[in-house]
Order: C-alpha cells, then sequence, then structure tokens
C-alpha cells in the first residue's frame, strides 16, 4: 500500500466512511461508481488528493481505459493502472495543468502584427525604405489575414476544450520576410484523444470555421476598390479556386487585380486546402481518421505519392511550377510515416450527421483547389 495514507484510509475507508476520510463528496461518488463498472473495489486509499482504487479488473486493461478516461477527464483526472506487490491498482489523481505563459502567445501575436502590416504596406505601394512609419497602411490586411487565422485556430480550440482535451491557446508565428508577414498559427495539444467523435469535431472545426472566415473577408474584398501590386514586392499572379470564382461572380467583380483584404481570403482558401489532405496529422487526416477509422492510413500513405504526380504533371506537362505540391508531398510523407494515435475509445463508429458533415468538408476543400495556386512574377 502506497506511504503516507491516512491510517483511517489505510485500514479500509469506503465512500461512506465520511467521519474517516474528506473525500466522499459526490465528485467521489461519481468515479467511484465509474470505476466499478469495471473494476471490482476492495479497497481505496488517499494521498494528497489522489485516489488509490485497490481491485480486481473485470475487463482488459485496453477496454478500462477506453470506458473510464472521457468521464475521468471530464472530472478533471487522469487515471493509471498498476500490478504491484500481488494487487491490482488504479490511480487517480487530479490533472496539474501548467500554468499557461499567455505573455509568449501576447508576444507573438503583436509581432505577427507587426509583420502583417508591413506585409500589407508593400501591397498598398508604400516604400518602406523611404517611409519606415507608414507601415499602418496594412492595418485592413493585418485584420483581414489574422482573422483567417485566427478564427482556423480558435475553431480547434473551442472543440477540443468541449470535449475535455487539454490544449494551448493558438501561438501565431511572424515571418517578416514571408510574402504574408506570417507562417500561420498553431496549438499544442497535450494528452490523448478521447474518441473518434472528439477527434473529429476537432479536426473539422478549425477548418470549416476559417473557412467561413475565408469567405467572409474575401466577400468584404472584392467590394474594396482593386489595388495594383506595387513595384517594391513580386507581383504574385494568383489563379483562382472554384469556391473563390464563385464568389466573383455573386459580386460581380471584374478586373486583373483584388484588394489586399480579398487576398487575405485567396490565402485562407489555400490554408484551407493544404489543412484538409487526407494525411497524416493535418486536419483531414484528423478527420478521415475518424471517418474511416485505421482504414485511413491507406489513404494517408498514398496522398504524398499523388501530391508528387500532380507537382510533376504541372512542372512538365503544363509548363509551369510545380513546387509546391512536391514540397508538400516531401512534407506529408513525413507526416504519413509518423502515423496517427489512436484514439481511447476507437470502437464507436461516427453517427451520420458527422458522416455526412465530413464528406461535405472535403468537397469544400476540393473546391478550393487549383493546380497551380499562384506565380511569382518579378
Amino acid at each position: 500500500m502506497p506511504e503516507n495514507i491516512p491510517k483511517e484510509v489505510q485500514d479500509g475507508a469506503t465512500p461512506t466512511d465520511t467521519d474517516k476520510i474528506a473525500l466522499t463528496d459526490e465528485k467521489f461518488d461519481e468515479l467511484y461508481d465509474q470505476i466499478e463498472s469495471v473494476f471490482q473495489i476492495y479497497d481505496v486509499a488517499s494521498d494528497d488528493g489522489t485516489l488509490f482504487f485497490y481491485g480486481i479488473p473485470n475487463e482488459d486493461q485496453k477496454v478500462i481505459y477506453q470506458k473510464l478516461w472521457i468521464p475521468f477527464a471530464e472530472m478533471g483526472y487522469q487515471f493509471a493502472i498498476k500490478y504491484e506487490l500481488g494487487e491490482h491498482i488504479l490511480i487517480a489523481s487530479p490533472f496539474v495543468e501548467k500554468p499557461e505563459r499567455v505573455w509568449i502567445n501576447a508576444v507573438l501575436v503583436i509581432a505577427t502584427i507587426f509583420t502583417t502590416m508591413i506585409a500589407g504596406a508593400r501591397m498598398f505601394g508604400v516604400d518602406l525604405a523611404a517611409n519606415p512609419s507608414q507601415f499602418t497602411q496594412g492595418l485592413p490586411f493585418t485584420i483581414a489575414i489574422m482573422t483567417v487565422l485566427g478564427s482556423h485556430e480558435m475553431g480547434h480550440y473551442i472543440a477540443a476544450r468541449m470535449h475535455g482535451m487539454r490544449t494551448s491557446l493558438p501561438y501565431f508565428i511572424p515571418f517578416p520576410t514571408f510574402w504574408i508577414g506570417t507562417l500561420g498559427a498553431i496549438i499544442k495539444h497535450r494528452g490523448p484523444i478521447p474518441s473518434r467523435k472528439a477527434l473529429f469535431d476537432v479536426g473539422v472545426t478549425g477548418p470549416l470555421v476559417g473557412l467561413v472566415a475565408s469567405i467572409f473577408v474575401t466577400v468584404i474584398g472584392l467590394n474594396l476598390p482593386a489595388v495594383a501590386p506595387s513595384q517594391y514586392m513580386a507581383m504574385i499572379e494568383l489563379q483562382n479556386p472554384p469556391l473563390f470564382e464563385m464568389l466573383v461572380n455573386l459580386v460581380g467583380s471584374v478586373g486583373d487585380f483584388i484588394h489586399p483584404v480579398a487576398f487575405a481570403g485567396w490565402v485562407g482558401m489555400l490554408v484551407t486546402l493544404l489543412n484538409l489532405l487526407p494525411s497524416g496529422q493535418l486536419d483531414g487526416g484528423h478527420v478521415l481518421r475518424a471517418m474511416m477509422g485505421e482504414k485511413a492510413k491507406y489513404v494517408s500513405s498514398i496522398m504524398p505519392y499523388v501530391l508528387l504526380m500532380i507537382g510533376i504533371y504541372v512542372t512538365f506537362a503544363m509548363k509551369q511550377s510545380g513546387f509546391i505540391w512536391v514540397f508538400w508531398a516531401l512534407f506529408l510523407s513525413l507526416f504519413a510515416a509518423a502515423g496517427h494515435p489512436t484514439p481511447l475509445d476507437d470502437d464507436i463508429a461516427l453517427d451520420n450527421n458527422r458522416m455526412a458533415i465530413g464528406v461535405l468538408t472535403f468537397v469544400l476543400g476540393l473546391l478550393c483547389f487549383t493546380l497551380v495556386p499562384f506565380t511569382i512574377i518579378q
């Protein structure tokens, strides 16, 4: 039996011994009942908030983890099963959250605001070398691109929190020399994935929320006066994906150039497409894994080859740059090789509504696809 356990608890305190231990609240009763369904308890001990349940497993250890992790996580507990000195012990301890260093997130947000504003100012034709103080003219682009990228990550964040998953706030990545001033944003997940339902919801929410934001930003941008490319930056010749072209026809916008705010919406659609590639641990890989289970690994493993063939076709048949697809083929080959984490509850398939949403999401992703997204012309 663990050391430093109060003697009255060691002597066999049970959930009804209210005079003996201070753990007989409603949460303890819930934990006890959940455990009893798969683990026959004959003794209970406590030490500094950690509960030790001694008993006999009624199910395989994998099944116990599948059945107990989600309800335990919802109550703020994690657990482990050990076999020591001839006894099975289920150890339940409160999640100890490391304090979020929110100042890092804040610093990165501020830095990204500045780098995207600089990129936006160049799009508006500002000569930053001669007039560095005019970088604020890029603010409309900053608001648009931060809305698109931020909404994507916040979609993941909110969905993960709703399923009791531990996840960080978004980390924006400033990149001054990149053409949009940022490499996007990421969030970090900690701990296991509770179920296929949770995996699906977290994977699909980011792209869908981000795409809605992209459509919103695109419509606003298409209603603003077009801005001719500046001589102070490389001119980017865009090829519009079907979804962007639909919005152009809906708004009635014509011309060879677009406003930087509309360009931010175009970037959001490209980001949505790349994230929805059904491979590895990209959003599309999460969604497909939740929909197909283990069979998703076959699709995931062939995606790098599909992208490589697209890159070769664009380069040699179309005589244009297929670098983006070759790069992502190599990138995804690493993601696919790493595999995908298995949800704790991997036996319950998705309901029909989620399956339909998954199919619709991939269709929307295809509407963001074009063989040659952009060409940079000096």
